[in-house]
């Protein structure tokens, strides 16, 4: 194995409590603070930890987004990543888009394994990691929560609804992972310094051959329902009434 790539999204922090824009168009994201997506920062943490196991390994972490998306790339490089490279575009990236985005890195990079979260916290949308190993042709382990290579073979313990299911397949492939897989390492001062002499380099969609298409339609963004205050109850009996006169049950 000699490359390992890490596709990273920039998102709103998750400590932050978001706000709904007054029109419904989406969220207020002015003066938020941004971070890299959690399930991200997982995988890149697996792809370090499988570096610093095998030894001689190129750590590439990608990203597509606004230039200032080159904060959460140089947190990467803080991290442990080699180098970075910026697909910088100021139109919104659905799914697709950053599937074939990938893709084109893919041919020119010559990854062993593309490693993406299972889904971003903004959208939940959980579609980029399987699109991007069906463009590619290459096999993928999804909701990954353990990581095993042998040679150039992973074996792969996913998560599924009966229980852990683990499955082997050959590289190159695309692996996405879950939550329990590992617990990201904390970023220090002198690694923050040294990375700001790592490479990182910016291009474009267009030098790509990628166009950012327009598939999915947000029709409204609302907050959620905030919670009813709750009923003290005597006994099950008012209960049962309370639960039916709701249509509960």
């Amino acid at each position: 194995m000699q490359k390992i790539i890490v596709c990273i999204k920039r998102v709103v922090d998750y400590n932050v409590r978001v706000r709904v824009k007054p029109d419904g168009s989406g969220v207020m994201l002015d003066g938020v603070k941004m971070s890299v997506n959690p399930f991200d920062e997982i995988a890149l943490e697996e792809a370090l930890r499988i570096k610093e196991k095998a030894g001689n390994i190129e750590v590439v972490a990608v990203s597509i987004g606004v230039a200032e998306t080159q904060q959460q790339l140089r947190t990467a490089l803080a991290m442990g990543a080699d180098r970075a490279i910026l697909v910088q575009t100021d139109a919104p990236v659905e799914p697709l888009t950053a599937a074939h985005v990938f893709l084109a890195l893919a041919k020119k990079e010559n990854p062993d394994i593309i490693f993406l979260g299972k889904q971003a916290i903004d959208d939940d949308a959980n579609q980029t990691g399987q699109m991007l190993a069906a463009l590619w042709e290459r096999p993928q382990g999804t909701y990954a929560s353990k990581v095993e290579i042998t040679g150039d073979k992973a074996a792969i313990t996913r998560e599924i609804d009966a229980g852990l299911e683990t499955i082997e397949v050959d590289l190159p492939a695309v692996i996405t992972v879950d939550l329990r897989l590992n617990e990201p390492r904390y970023v220090k001062l002198p690694d923050i310094m040294k990375a700001k002499k790592k490479p990182l380099d910016v291009t474009s969609l267009d030098a790509l051959g990628v166009s950012a298409g327009q598939y999915l339609k947000t029709v409204k963004t609302e907050p959620p329902a905030q919670r009813q205050k709750g009923v003290l109850v005597k006994d099950v009996a008012e209960l049962v009434g309370v639960l039916k006169k709701k249509g509960l049950i």
